[in-house]
């Protein structure tokens, strides 16, 4: 008899929306987790007849699943204080490695870094993205699997700029000197202190006198301590740098029109041609405007000070930590004080995400329905921006679970009944033949 099974049919259905809602409810605390709804359809009729208008007359034969749609709305995003934890805001997953050479797809950034410094899912699986060679991601470079470098020093570098912001007393009388430090860094990552000393010469006019101490080098055989670099600088009457004068030479503009100085080249290579540690003498571009493109240094009716420094040269460092930008890019930090990139973590996306194969571990796999995944980096092609220290949730609503929930457990019980209803209506006609 069809009425027994038409309601077998409701009771598979509503069997798989209880798996549905059973499914979400285990995983309200699995990151990134998207919760699911069943979807139902009827099946084929049977058309035993028609009315005396000509409508057909038609039996249904039940129900079936018609489809396991997957909500991919946001889930709400928790800090964690973690650095290996990663959230998307946004569309788009994780790009991760198979194993096999393919790709996965994830949500879940609770990531964490194995004994060699490789940035790995809750399972062991390799999360992809762009190299970045000398601290330059370079995102047309096939995928790799990034790598944290936790055991790494970073190389030192020798300095090649300064520039000091510097006021000068208006108010000083002819040889007053003021003496400015600055921390210098040669090619094996030691650390110099370069003094430029200002004395008063005149009206707006004052000289310069640059060098490293006499610790700095080796005095023996021809290694001899190098002349101190010295010149004038010449000032107009608000104040305004407008002029150098280096020793033995003509007086230049300082400015930024052609033909104009923005700096001072200072050689401090002995004539031994090494510092007393070893390293390469030091040639060092002393900038003399500012980012705007005036000058850093004035003259102005106050005590002489230094109010910053700057130098692009630092000693070597010890790997500390790192941390993930908003476009995925990963900065390492070191002892030193330096940043550096080592890669940028790709994002990517399908055209169809109900098309996805789910594969467990919070993983996807695309498939024909769901299109090739076309992958990129954060905020290109709508994918999300990324935010450190944190992890999306789940996105099952818990309220929403348990009315689905009773729903579907009535659904259940009344094709249960439908079944026994049906067995007593055989009962009953069999003891009638009886």
């Amino acid at each position: 008899m069809a009425s027994f099974s038409i309601p077998l049919t409701g009771l598979e259905a509503d069997s798989t929306a209880l798996n549905t809602i059973a499914n979400d409810l285990s995983n309200m605390n699995t990151t990134a987790f998207k919760a699911a709804t069943t979807n139902f359809a009827d099946l084929f009729y049977q058309q035993i007849g028609t009315t005396g208008s000509g409508d057909p007359i038609q039996v249904g034969a039940g129900a079936q699943v018609a489809s396991n749609e997957t909500d991919f709305a946001q889930g709400s995003i928790e800090s964690t204080d973690s650095a290996t934890d990663v959230a998307l805001n946004g569309s788009g997953f994780f790009v991760v490695s198979n194993g096999s050479g393919g790709y996965e797809y994830t949500r879940a950034g609770d990531f964490t870094l194995d004994s060699d410094g490789n940035l790995v899912t809750s399972d062991g699986l390799s999360v992809m993205g762009y190299p970045a060679t000398d601290g330059v991601v370079n995102t047309n470079a096939p995928l790799t699997a990034i790598n944290i470098p936790v055991d790494a020093v970073q190389q030192p570098q020798a300095t090649t700029t300064m520039s000091m912001t510097t006021t000068l007393d208006s108010d000083s009388t002819t040889g007053t000197q003021f003496p400015a430090e600055i921390t210098v860094y040669d090619s094996l990552g030691e650390a110099q202190t370069a003094t430029v000393t200002y004395e008063q010469t005149g009206t707006n006019t004052w000289s310069y006198s640059v060098s490293l101490p006499a610790s700095a080098y080796s005095t023996a055989g021809t290694n001899t301590v190098p002349a101190a670099i010295t010149g004038t600088m010449t000032f107009d009457s608000d104040g305004n740098l407008t002029a150098i004068t280096p020793a033995g030479g003509a007086a230049e503009t300082v400015g930024t029109a052609s033909g104009d100085v923005s700096s001072i080249s200072l050689d401090f290579t002995p004539s031994g041609s090494t510092l007393a540690d070893g390293a390469a003498g030091l040639t060092i571009q002393w900038n003399l405007l500012g980012s705007s493109g005036t000058p850093t240094i004035s003259q102005v009716d106050t005590t002489s000070a230094v109010s910053a420094t700057t130098q692009n040269g630092y000693a070597p460092g010890q790997y500390q930590s790192f941390s993930v930008g908003s476009d995925g890019t990963i900065s390492v930090t070191y002892s030193n004080g330096q940043t550096q990139d080592v890669g940028q973590l790709a994002l990517a996306n399908v055209t169809n995400e109900q098309g996805l194969s789910l594969l467990g571990d919070g993983n996807y796999a695309t498939t024909s329905a769901s299109g090739t995944a076309v992958v990129g980096t954060s905020g290109t092609d709508g994918l999300a921006t990324l935010q450190d220290d944190s992890l999306e949730e789940s996105n099952v609503d818990i309220s929403t679970e348990f009315s689905d929930l009773i729903v579907a457990q009535r659904a259940f019980e009344a094709n249960a009944k439908s079944v026994t209803t049906f067995d007593q209506v055989e009962q009953d006609t069999i003891n009638m033949v009886h």
